[in-house]
């Protein structure tokens, strides 16, 4: 077996979990199955069981995929660069999605949720992991910030990926702290937390790039 192979093994197994639980649940679930519960944890849609199977492919299989041919098909091979980081980076996306699989898999068993805003913790930790490893991302045009000024100049990269990192990480706290202990009203709250955090990024490589783009001039 080679080293390749063994790294690999533990996502692997991480992938396959949720295919593990569903397999020994399979018979206890009936052909219907609650697919899709609102803001409130209601039921609002059902589906055939085998619809769970299409789940798991979607989200960790999915995202394993992802994860493991992007490096290939960059083209200028700046994610290989992040070495470790991005081995790292992968194994807890793929741990995320599965966590997230086996918890619709679970709920979808039991019909019902009982805290609604749990998803809004786990997007807290998504946003946390993407927030401590915004600083090793190096640039490229499939992980990260990409803006046309992040793309543009590596500096604004760095220097919007490190404001965004520190930003995303506060961000991911609270959505766990607000989906851990606040009722269903923080779904409006969590709007508009993530549209700040996806704005402020923006904005910042911009500011970033023009200020770059003064500096260069009054040098020259």
């Amino acid at each position: 077996m080679n080293l390749e192979l063994k790294k690999e093994l533990p996502i692997i197994g991480i992938v396959l979990t949720p295919f593990v639980y569903l397999a020994i649940i399979w018979d206890s679930l009936p052909q219907r199955v609650p697919i899709h519960w609102n803001y409130k944890g209601e039921i609002d849609n059902w589906g055939d069981k085998f619809s769970l199977i299409l789940m798991l492919l979607l989200l960790p299989v999915l995202m394993y995929v992802l994860m493991t041919f992007i490096p290939r098909i960059d083209p200028k091979n700046r994610i290989s660069l992040m070495g470790g980081k991005f081995y790292q980076l992968k194994f807890f996306l793929v741990l995320f999605m599965s966590l997230v699989a086996l918890l619709i898999v679970y709920t979808t068993k039991e019909r019902s949720v009982n805290n609604p805003n749990l998803v809004f913790a786990l997007l807290g930790v998504l946003l946390i992991i993407f927030g401590n490893y915004f600083k090793v991302i190096q640039p490229n045009y499939f992980i990260g910030i990409r803006t046309p000024w992040t793309l543009e100049n590596n500096e604004v990269w760095k220097a919007t990926h490190v404001c965004a990192g520190k930003i995303w990480v506060i961000g991911g706290f609270l959505l766990i702290l607000g989906g851990l202990l606040l009722n269903n009203v923080f779904g409006k709250v969590f709007v508009f937390i993530i549209v700040v955090l996806a704005l402020i990024p923006v904005v910042y490589s911009f500011i970033k790039f023009k200020q770059i783009q003064k500096r260069d001039r009054q040098s020259n």
